[in-house]
């Protein structure tokens, strides 16, 4: 599986951004999903993840109830749709592809990631 991130870019803070991460291969409704994001001089952090149906969504914490994971597998595309974005959202985001199908928060658990995609929050 390929995957290709795109839609970052700077907003203010406040305002909203929706990621798109495109995969290539007939078999992507079969993998759970995942965010990721790495702010400067900081370790990668798990943002969110979608299963394989798109029936359980699992959120961290500094996010939660801001933004929101979504999949189309006829696309082959998972979304996050970030809201009330806040100065401390400003990183390098990662979608990444479990080949389990589940909804997992670690980075260990994911086979495939896409090259990122930079969202800069201003204040």
């Amino acid at each position: 599986v390929q995957l290709q991130a795109s839609g970052g870019g700077l907003v203010q803070a406040g305002g909203s951004l929706r990621l798109s991460c495109a995969a290539s291969g007939r078999t992507f409704s079969r993998y759970g999903m995942g965010w990721f994001r790495q702010a400067p001089g900081k370790e990668r952090e798990f943002v969110a993840a979608i299963s394989w149906s798109g029936g359980r969504t699992y959120y961290g914490d500094s996010v939660k109830g801001r933004f929101t994971i979504s999949r189309d597998n006829a696309k082959n595309t998972v979304y996050l749709q970030m809201n009330s974005l806040k100065p401390e959202d400003t990183a390098v985001y990662y979608c990444a592809a479990d080949a389990y199908g589940l909804t997992r928060d670690r980075e260990m658990y994911y086979d495939y990631w896409g090259q990122g995609t930079l969202v800069t929050v201003s204040s």
